[in-house]
C-alpha cells in the first residue's frame, strides 16, 4: 500500500477513535496520548497526522458534522418542500439518534453544556455547528409557511427552537433518565407541534339550498 494511502487510513482511524472517545467522555477528554494508546501508535505518529490536541478536536467536530449531514440533512432535502421535508428532518434526526446517539451520546448536545462557560476555538466551532443547524431548521420552516402548509403567522424562530429543544430533551430522557420511549414521545410531540401550526383548510363554498 502506498505511504499516502496508509497515512490517510491511519488518519481516518485516529479520527474514528477520537470521535468515539469524545462521544463517550466529552471533547475535553481528547488527548494525543490517549488516542495513541487506544490505537497502539506513538504520540509522534498521531501528532504528525493531526497536529495539536485542538486540531484533533476540530477534526472530530468536522467528522461528526459530516456524518450528521449525510444521515439527516442531505436525504431530507430530497423530500418536497414544506411539511414533507420538515417531517423527514425530524424522522431522520430521531432515527439517527436511535441508531447512534442513544448509544454514544450527541456531541453537539453534550458539547453545548461542556463548553457553555468556556472560550476558545473549540467552543466557536461548536457554536457555529449549532447555529448552522438551527438556521437550516428555520429555513425549512419558512419554506413550509411559503408553501401554505403552515399558518402564515407561524413563528419560524419559535418552531425551530422547539424542534431543537425537543431533540435535546428527548436525548436527556433517553440517556439520563433511561426512558426507552423518549424518542417515540418526541415524535408524538412533533406531530402535535405541526398540527397546531397547520394552515387552516380552505372553506368550501356552500351548495345552493344548504
Amino acid at each position: 500500500m502506498p505511504s499516502q494511502a496508509r497515512s490517510e487510513l491511519t488518519l481516518a482511524a485516529i479520527v474514528d477513535a477520537a470521535l468515539d472517545l469524545a462521544a463517550a467522555e466529552g471533547l475535553e477528554s481528547l488527548t494525543i496520548g490517549e488516542i495513541a494508546k487506544r490505537l497502539g501508535l506513538s504520540k509522534s505518529g498521531v501528532f504528525s497526522r493531526v497536529g495539536s490536541r485542538e486540531a484533533l478536536q476540530a477534526a472530530v467536530l468536522a467528522e461528526y458534522d459530516r456524518r450528521f449531514i449525510g444521515d439527516v440533512f442531505t436525504p431530507a432535502m430530497r423530500e418536497a418542500r414544506g411539511v414533507p421535508r420538515l417531517n423527514a428532518l425530524m424522522q431522520r434526526w430521531l432515527a439517527r439518534a436511535r441508531r447512534v446517539e442513544l448509544h454514544t451520546g450527541c456531541i453537539y448536545c453534550a458539547g453545548a453544556f461542556e463548553y457553555d462557560d468556556r472560550s476558545g476555538p473549540v467552543r466557536e466551532l461548536l457554536l457555529d455547528g449549532v447555529r448552522r443547524w438551527r438556521a437550516a431548521l428555520r429555513r425549512t420552516v419558512v419554506q413550509a409557511i411559503d408553501e401554505g402548509h403552515l399558518a402564515a403567522d407561524a413563528d419560524a424562530d419559535q418552531l425551530a427552537f422547539e424542534m431543537d429543544a425537543l431533540f435535546t430533551g428527548a436525548m436527556r430522557d433517553a440517556r439520563f433518565l433511561g426512558d426507552s420511549r423518549a424518542l417515540d414521545r418526541a415524535w408524538t410531540t412533533w406531530q402535535r407541534l405541526i398540527a397546531d401550526r397547520s394552515a387552516p383548510a380552505p372553506l368550501r363554498p356552500r351548495k345552493p339550498g344548504h
